[in-house]
């Protein structure tokens, strides 16, 4: 074969391989044909003719996120802060994309200031640091309504952080502190309060176990006593029976009533009270006497 023959062939299965293009996952590519548009590749293996068919666009049909630098808004009530925003967006149409705008990140990053701007420009500074959710969904509608036209999905808006001016800062840490040592306060007026009404309950519980204790005491004491007293009466009651049932004489009575006598005697008793029967002592005498008489052993 020719050597110009082979460099022929060389070259023309390095153009075949040149234009077969692979198109990945989650993209498409936009082909135009003698520059115009012709078709939107998907992900798979594509063949373009030489010289004729150009791929204009790239496209990624992932979600991307861009975070745009703080922008100065003005409130309702004349205060100027600045908000820097973050977009969450998501190409649906590669074509109205690739010829819908010129640079569409930076048309989306100037839609969102001028919508930001007008959604701030109704709200006063208060109602504008407390109603994050409410300014990201409108934001959200209105950039996804106004980039249709554009192939792009606006998926979410987030307003990544709002910076006032640097007094009215000053001004809400101060009040932010106060807030805060109000808590504090509030904290530590209830936990003496906790603490407190601990205490007292405690007191409580203490004073009602001693009295449990005093009134358990005072029950056993007099437990005791009345046993005692019923432990002396058995004792004399049955003193009595046995005495009954030996059939003393009188003379034994009269010894037993003297014995007693001495015993009151001997108390701390200032008065004493003397039964009529041992009244007349000559009497007493002659009977211990005669007793201890008859007692003593006779004589053989």
């Amino acid at each position: 074969m020719p050597f110009p023959v082979i460099i022929l062939l060389v070259l023309i299965l390095i153009l075949i391989a040149t234009n077969i293009v692979i198109v990945p996952q989650a993209a498409q590519f936009v082909v135009e044909r003698l520059g115009v548009y012709h078709e939107t590749w998907n992900a798979g293996i594509h063949v373009k003719i030489p010289f004729i068919d150009r791929i204009a666009k790239r496209v990624s049909l992932k979600e991307q996120v861009v975070d745009f630098a703080p922008q100065p808004v003005i409130t309702r009530d004349n205060v100027t802060m600045q908000i820097d925003t973050v977009v969450f967006f998501q190409v649906l149409d590669s074509k109205l994309y690739t010829y819908g705008v010129e640079r569409p990140i930076s048309a989306i990053e100037n839609l969102t200031a001028t919508t930001l701007r007008n959604i701030i420009g109704e709200l006063e500074l208060d109602h504008t640091l407390t109603s994050r959710d409410v300014i990201n969904t409108q934001i959200t509608s209105l950039l996804d309504e106004a980039t249709d036209r554009w192939g792009i999905k606006v998926n979410r808006v987030e307003l990544k952080n709002i910076i006032p001016p640097h007094e009215i800062q000053d001004a809400m840490e101060k009040q932010m502190k106060a807030e805060r040592q109000r808590r504090e306060a509030i904290l530590r007026a209830e936990g003496e309060k906790r603490s407190a009404i601990l205490v007292a309950e405690g007191e409580k519980e203490s004073a009602i176990l001693r009295a449990d204790a005093i009134r358990e005491q005072k029950i056993r004491e007099a437990a005791g006593e009345a046993e005692a007293i019923l432990t002396v009466q058995k004792a004399m009651a049955e003193s009595i029976r046995m005495l009954n049932e030996a059939d003393p004489s009188q003379k034994v009575l009269t010894l037993r009533s003297l014995e007693t006598l001495q015993k009151v005697a001997d108390g701390k008793s200032t008065k004493l009270i003397i039964p009529s029967e041992i009244a007349n002592l000559g009497g007493l005498v002659a009977s211990v006497k005669e007793l201890a008489t008859d007692d003593a052993p006779k004589a053989e």
